[in-house]
């Protein structure tokens, strides 16, 4: 039998990965792609291997299975053309980790199931990303009917599949910055820190990679609270005082950082949580 299709809104890093993976393990045919530039269409075409580059939203054809892979600024802009365009309903779903499926409701109301995906994974280089996609946490959430045909077509592709309520999309998006976008930020302004106070620049490779490693692997082995170290972890609160005006001195926002963070250290270290 033919694989159901699938047409992509935008097909940047997640559109690509996603894509490709659906393709290449048989799951959905990648028919057309649409992006913002016919070059930027083809080289996702190319990387998918498979799919057909279009020009404009008329040029698509209708399609089992619509990824609106566009920024999120970009989602309700994108289904209202869509809605517009006259195409029989299908299953449409967005990729934002923060938005629900409610900013596809121009399609809903037409008859079209829609929903949002969001896989907890960066996305930072496509050709790498597939392969380290499989066993990834991916949120489902809107329409029922249609989180049951999206979840097998993720499963099938390695993704560990879990439904969330609308209202907390916010809050579980916040969670991922987190984990993983405020890590340059705080590593950043820690090497920022060091040079303004005398450590010699040709050693911030080294502290960067051994301090993370390390980091990282405690955080790995013992959890959040076992891996905790530093004065709030040992309750000196004196120090993390004396420190936080320091730094506040030096950057304002920094300091304030600083001392927020080191409040929820000192909980995290007295409590085992926040």
């Amino acid at each position: 039998m033919p694989l159901p299709t699938l047409n992509l809104l935008g097909a940047g890093r997640v559109g690509q990965t996603l894509g490709r993976l659906w393709q290449t393990l048989g799951v959905l045919q990648v028919q057309d792609v649409l992006t913002t530039s016919p070059a930027s269409a083809r080289a996702a075409v190319d990387f998918i291997g498979a799919g057909r580059a279009a020009t404009t939203l008329e040029d698509m054809r209708p399609a089992s299975y619509w990824l609106i892979a566009v920024p999120d600024r970009q989602i309700a802009a994108s289904a209202q053309a869509l809605a517009l365009a006259g195409l029989p309903p299908a299953i449409a779903f967005h990729a934002s980790g923060a938005l629900a499926a409610a900013e596809l409701a121009p399609l809903q109301a037409t008859g079209w199931q829609v929903a949002s995906a969001h896989c907890i994974l960066s996305f930072a280089a496509p050709a790498t990303t597939v392969l380290q996609f499989a066993g990834t946490p991916c949120a489902l959430e809107g329409q029922a009917t249609t989180l049951a045909a999206l979840e097998p077509l993720f499963q099938r592709i390695g993704a560990r599949c879990f439904t969330l309520p609308s209202a907390d999309k916010l809050r579980y998006h916040a969670a991922a910055v987190f984990a993983t976008n405020f890590l340059p930020v705080l590593q950043a302004t820690a090497e920022a820190l060091w040079l303004d106070s005398g450590v010699p620049p040709e050693l911030l490779p080294q502290l960067r990679a051994t301090l993370l490693r390390n980091a990282v692997d405690n955080l790995l082995a013992l959890g959040p609270a076992g891996a905790l170290t530093g004065p709030a972890a040992r309750g000196d609160t004196a120090l993390v005082h004396r420190q936080g005006e320091s730094v506040a001195q030096w950057n304002p926002q920094a300091g304030a950082a600083y001392a927020a963070l080191s409040e929820l250290a000192t909980r995290l270290a007295r409590d085992g949580g926040l």
